[in-house]
């Protein structure tokens, strides 16, 4: 038996990427896995992939929790906030964009634990998985949106862990640079720069974090070295700005 036979999870974005790769572990370890897309096609194939112990709840992630909730049998034991949306764009980005990438990367997170944080303090137990980005630690060079609303959702998992960690809720925050995903294609030439040579499979982030809730660590990074990166930013900002502006100039001159 894995160790989390029996245990009722959701994953939002579940339908490919590091989602998929969450839903499909969490079903190995023995658990029943509400997997979630905003595309039911793709909800329904990786529920397909996984067989009897999951379910397709397909929808928007920030008004999921009430179906999922119905689909698993009443009780959400794991919810893992993994949909995300990579906006690209600086300060001249439309309205729409900001807003888009705040309700998805953040405000998404929020009304989730809104929905779940009643049941898990009345009970005593819960575990939160914010899939962030090391954008919400650093930073990502041409995407301001993300950037900014990814330090949202790593802030909000923060407050989430120093709130309720005394009344039995988990939190982890998952901060990988580029994953082989769609989202790392749609990254574009930043992505190829930044991102693409360091990248690795969904399935090692999964791996990272199930190595990281058996040590009940916060802070999972697939990417080791990104803690050096997160050191530096917060011993000599200075410095790691004029590195990160060295990159950008790169980017602009590529």
């Amino acid at each position: 038996m894995g160790a989390y036979q029996g245990m009722r999870v959701v994953v939002t974005g579940a339908g490919g990427g590091i989602g998929a790769a969450l839903a499909h572990r969490f079903a190995a370890e023995g658990a029943t896995v509400a997997v979630n897309d905003l595309d039911p096609a793709k909800a329904a194939a990786v529920a397909a992939e996984i067989g009897a112990a999951a379910y397709a709840v397909p929808g928007d992630a920030s008004a999921v929790v009430d179906e999922a909730r119905e689909a698993l049998g009443g009780t959400v034991d794991v919810y893992c906030a993994n949909a995300g949306l990579a906006s690209g764009g600086g300060a001249d980005a439309d309205e729409e964009v900001w807003e888009a990438a705040w309700q998805t990367n953040v405000m998404a997170h929020v009304r989730a634990a809104r929905a779940l944080l009643p049941h898990w303090l009345e009970r005593g137990t819960g575990r939160f998985v914010s899939t962030v980005s090391a954008a919400g630690l650093l930073t990502m060079i041409g995407a301001a949106p993300y950037s900014v609303t990814k330090h949202g959702a790593l802030a909000f998992a923060e407050w989430l862990s120093l709130t309720y960690r005394h009344r039995g809720v988990k939190v982890h925050a998952i901060c990988p640079q580029g994953v082989r995903t769609d989202m790392l294609t749609a990254a574009g030439s930043a992505g190829e720069l930044v991102l693409a040579p360091t990248a690795i499979a969904p399935e090692a982030v999964a791996d990272a974090l199930f190595d990281g809730m058996a040590q009940d660590r916060f802070l999972i990074l697939p990417h080791p070295e990104v803690a050096a990166f997160y050191a530096a930013r917060a011993t000599d900002p200075d410095r790691w700005l004029t590195g990160m502006n060295r990159l950008q100039r790169t980017w602009e001159g590529a």
